[in-house]
């Protein structure tokens, strides 16, 4: 199994309980609703229609499943809710039920049929063999009541219609089954469906770090394939510039000069490549402060790409201490990249931070994104340059930001152009937070 969807496990765990917990807020509110109506229940039916009722017994036990619920709001609006712990609530509800019904006439009271909607509950809620469990307590308890309860003197004829309290009593535990259900297992459905959005979101993400570990893998094998013949030619064309046509002639000397700056930038990429894929030593992140940074991003990138027109404005804590990391510079030099291409003559980048998040945003005048380029962004192979295997700059740069706990979105410009927008947290590149952790 691969590191991503190792990761991928506990996470999906964290998010069946985090639904777990809004579920389990959920019944919190319908055990309100019971405790509301069983109250309401007790008082018409012992006083409005004169039936009698152990009256004390009754609400002790409707008190008894209040504290419980209140202990429940307390704790659920902080804690997430495992499988095991929603059946036990479920069945503490199936326990009170049963508790009033054995005190008012067992399988006689017309509000069994309540038993119905634990069960749905539990079915909706609860993985096969926890609901399966569910069903089987809950037909024990119906089939108990059937031999133990204490009488309710109520008559039970049909043929008297409403007028009849038995009557009435189906009709209202209909009604209430019916309403609890309608709203309550839509608002369950409404969080199974986040639940399955954010296990599908979690599983792309799981693919599309595995594809950047196979990318990275590649891209280091390349490097050190790379590194021999670029040292060859660094050696060659340092003889040629001892050479005498080379030395005397003064065109030939800055030719060699242009070929060894770029034999040189090549290598200098070679390295980083390798110091991404952590196969370079001694050149771990190093301390700096944001302004540095920032600074130094910038004039390697002019100086490597010359000719291209770089506008900067800063309202940035300049003095703030982080550590300097080759994937950050490579995310911003990905965007820049990209924003030459789109507009040689003109690029800006405007650097701010606040307190706590760090953003970069570099803006063109090109022809902008397409529509379905914007809707897809950062999905690898997603190009407006039509090269085969386009898009896997920025796509490395949403990956990179996302890693970091921040975020990269792109827009059009009304005048024309896009801006591409990059937001990290200052908690992810700080000095302090690195040190924490013995970096």
């Amino acid at each position: 199994m691969s590191e991503s969807a190792l990761q991928a496990a506990p996470s999906s765990a964290r998010t069946d309980d985090a639904i777990g917990r809004k579920n389990m807020q959920l019944l919190v509110q319908l055990r309100w609703i019971a405790v509301a109506g069983q109250i309401a229940t007790i008082l018409v039916v012992q006083y409005g229609l004169g039936i009698d009722l152990p009256v004390h017994a009754m609400v002790t036990t409707v008190l008894a499943l209040a504290a419980f619920n209140a202990a429940s709001f307390i704790y659920w609006r902080d804690n997430d809710a495992t499988e095991s712990e929603t059946l036990f609530a479920l069945l503490i509800d199936v326990a009170a039920l049963t508790a009033q019904l054995y005190l008012s006439g067992g399988t006689g009271n017309p509000f069994v049929f309540l038993y119905l909607l634990q069960v749905i509950l539990g079915a909706v809620l609860l993985r096969s063999l926890s609901a399966w469990t569910m069903l089987a307590i809950t037909s024990l308890c119906f089939a108990a009541l059937t031999q133990w309860h204490r009488p309710l003197h109520i008559a039970t004829n049909p043929a008297e219609g409403m007028s009849a309290p038995y009557v009435l009593g189906l009709l209202l535990c209909f009604v209430l089954d019916a309403v609890l259900l309608a709203v309550f297992v839509t608002r369950i459905n409404v969080n199974l469906r986040a639940r399955a959005a954010r296990l599908a979101g979690l599983r792309q993400r799981a693919a599309e770090e595995e594809h950047i570990v196979r990318m990275g893998l590649l891209a280091s094998g390349a490097a050190h394939e790379l590194g021999t013949p670029l040292a060859t030619l660094a050696v060659i064309l340092g003889d040629w510039r001892r050479m005498a046509p080379f030395r005397d002639d003064a065109e030939l000397r800055a030719e060699l000069d242009e070929m060894q700056a770029q034999v040189q930038r090549c290598k200098t990429i070679v390295t980083g490549i390798l110091l991404s894929a952590g196969s370079a030593r001694g050149e771990a992140s190093m301390p700096t402060t944001l302004g540095a940074f920032i600074d130094d991003t910038v004039a390697h990138w002019r100086a490597t790409r010359a000719g291209s027109a770089l506008r900067v404005t800063t309202a940035i804590d300049a003095g703030l201490p982080i550590v300097s990391d080759s994937a950050l510079k490579q995310m911003i030099d990905n965007v820049l990249d990209n924003a030459l291409e789109a507009s040689p003559k003109d690029i800006a980048l405007d650097v701010r931070s606040d307190a706590e998040t760090l953003t970069l945003s570099i803006s063109d005048d090109g022809p902008g994104f397409p529509p379905a380029m914007l809707e897809e962004f950062g999905k690898p192979y997603q190009s407006s340059k039509g090269r085969p295997g386009g898009g896997l700059g920025l796509f490395l740069v949403v990956n990179v930001a996302r890693t970091l706990g921040g975020g990269a979105t792109a827009r059009n410009k009304p005048e024309g152009g896009a801006t591409v927008t990059l937001t990290l947290p200052l908690s992810a590149i700080s000095f302090a937070n690195e040190a924490e952790h013995g970096h």
